[in-house]
């Protein structure tokens, strides 16, 4: 395994991701519509590669002489679209050559549709990988800690301190920060062991809300407190910030993580606790506790 070709390559799950990939000594392609994606980033000298999800003959240039492909794809809303475009990338690395695809699918995903085009849409995805024949491993994240340094989140921590967040108080969640994501992508790619594996990844700790505020009280000598706001007005404040209106558009960003916590916060047993196991001891990733994770993070400024 030495040539990678990376979807998702910029923002915030590529960076760790390309990091990652560089550190393990792998030559890497960021695929792209945009030749000057990654220009003005520290990943400026990383080829760009021309691909279309919608042109396949532009993935099968694009993944020629690649051996793994390790991808982040953008949550869309209509299902059969994305079993289209996770159809042609597949299709594409099986003409190229590709040994294996490497998965992250941004989100707990469960072996059954549950109704939300975004999660059923994760489903669609791994489905078409499976039925490849390619290696493969898909990462079924949790919920990323670095989540609560987005400018929807980390403001009403300095400011309020305040955590103001769509799960419940008692919903229990591993959660995982994306350097870890990117640690166990890359240590799936590289590893002869993983071949057909979806392996749920979340962070070596199942804590609440008012647990992660303890946790941040702690270090920041502050008294910080957990706000369970509904996923509803939460979707609608994300709306306000980006856009300017509070509505929250069908088929939106905002409306598809209210789906995702109205769903977690019903749910008799949290589907967000991980059993590490095969990260530990398969992959050799050890993943990191919230609390060291949190001191990373400078909680007086935005």
């Amino acid at each position: 395994m030495k040539n990678i070709l990376v979807y998702g390559a910029t923002g915030d799950q590529g960076y760790p991701l390309m990091k990652h990939l560089r550190e393990a000594g792998l030559q890497i392609k960021a695929a792209s519509r945009k030749p000057d994606s990654l220009q003005n980033t520290e990943f400026a000298d990383v080829e760009t590669v021309y691909a279309d999800f919608g042109d396949l003959e532009s993935l099968i240039n694009a993944s020629q002489g690649i051996d793994g492909i390790a991808m982040n794809l953008p949550f869309l809303f209509d299902v059969e679209k994305v079993r289209n475009i996770a159809a042609n990338i597949v299709a594409a690395a099986s003409k190229a050559g590709v040994r294996k695809i490497v998965f992250n699918t941004s989100c707990v995903v469960m072996d059954e549709d549950i109704g939300i085009s975004a999660h059923d849409g994760r489903r669609a995805i791994e489905a078409e990988i499976e039925k490849s024949g390619l290696e493969y491993a898909v990462i079924r994240s949790t919920v990323f800690m670095d989540n609560l340094t987005r400018r929807w989140a980390k403001p009403s921590i300095v400011k309020k301190d305040m955590i103001s967040y769509p799960a419940a108080e008692t919903l229990k969640v591993s959660w995982v920060c994306l350097d870890d994501i990117a640690k166990c992508m890359v240590a799936a790619l590289i590893n002869d062991k993983v071949k057909q594996e979806k392996i749920l990844v979340g962070g070596p700790q199942a804590l609440t809300g008012p647990e992660l505020a303890d946790i941040l009280t702690e270090q920041t000598g502050r008294k910080i407190s957990y706000n369970s706001l509904t996923p509803d007005t939460f979707a609608s404040a994300m709306s306000k910030l980006v856009t300017g209106s509070g509505y929250v558009a069908p088929n939106s960003v905002y409306s598809g993580m209210a789906q995702f916590y109205n769903w977690y916060n019903t749910q008799d047993t949290s589907p967000l606790i991980a059993d590490n196991t095969f990260v530990k001891e398969v992959l050799g990733v050890s993943l990191t506790p919230f609390a060291e994770w949190s001191k990373r993070i400078s909680w007086s400024s935005i």
